[in-house]
């Protein structure tokens, strides 16, 4: 067997392992997925009227509310999935496996890409359940064309393997679980200090650079774009460069640090 072909059979294993730890310890990922789930339900139903009429300066509108939260919603329900791959990669470098794969006659990445492809996995299953809540409250895409669902289907796909990859990073530099947790907690927070609730132009001044200079907002914003037909702008290119330098920037780091820890 060649090297590609025992790299891609040692990854499907990996894979297949870390599904299977899902599966049979659903608890975290169900603890992850309520909060973008309290916080959909939160903003829409208690502060769906008032923000709607200050966001669009005339009446209150919740169904025009709805459509404006829920792209960032959905991004914010990649960024808490992650939380939960950079706890069980540090659960599996704190428990003493990872030394007994170093032993196995193994590809050495295919550990660290069958975390990740689970957790992209996880996470699109987490995005298509907000988005089946979003829709029961009454979201809607109309305008949507197919050619925009697949470019938001990807979006989506993309951002979610970068935040995997730099979520790997933490939870290999993490001494234990309850570090992992608290070190990608910033994948939650971003998302609150971006524009997924409010228009970043309606923050105060010495906020708005805060918020536009951040991974989430051109991600939110051509999301919004491709689903409502809003204006997307350069914020589909920025997303494109942000998704990509966090890969790079994810990948290494995972794999360096990988390499060279003992444990």
């Amino acid at each position: 067997m060649s090297g590609l072909t025992l790299a891609a059979r040692d990854s499907g294993t990996m894979l297949r392992r870390n599904l299977l730890h899902a599966r049979r310890y659903p608890s975290l990922t169900l603890n992850l997925l309520l909060t973008p789930v309290v916080l959909l339900l939160l903003f829409v139903y208690i502060f769906g009227d008032v923000m709607s009429a200050g966001i669009g300066g005339g009446g209150a509108d919740r169904a025009r509310y709805i459509a404006y939260i829920v792209p960032g919603i959905l991004l914010m329900t990649i960024g808490s999935t992650v939380v939960g791959t950079a706890v069980s990669v540090s659960t599996d470098m704190t428990e003493g496996i990872i030394a007994r794969f170093r032993t196995m006659a193994i590809h050495r990445g295919s550990v660290l890409v069958g975390h990740v492809v689970g957790s992209v996995l996880q996470a699109v299953m987490s995005v298509i359940l907000v988005g089946a809540v979003a829709v029961a409250i009454g979201f809607r895409s109309t305008d949507a064309t197919p050619l925009e669902w697949l470019a938001a289907v990807g979006l989506l796909v993309l951002f979610a393997t970068a935040l995997t990859w730099v979520a790997v990073g933490m939870g290999l530099i993490s001494p234990n679980a309850e570090a992992a947790s608290n070190n990608a907690l910033p994948m939650v927070l971003l998302p609150l200090l971006s524009s997924a609730f409010i228009p970043v132009d309606t923050m105060p001044g010495w906020f708005q650079p805060i918020a536009e200079y951040q991974p989430f907002t051109p991600a939110i914003e051509t999301l919004r774009g491709l689903l409502l037909g809003s204006e997307i702008g350069n914020n589909g290119w920025l997303t494109v460069a942000w998704s990509l330098g966090l890969v790079a920037l994810g990948y290494s780091w995972s794999t360096s640090k990988f390499n060279r820890d003992p444990k």
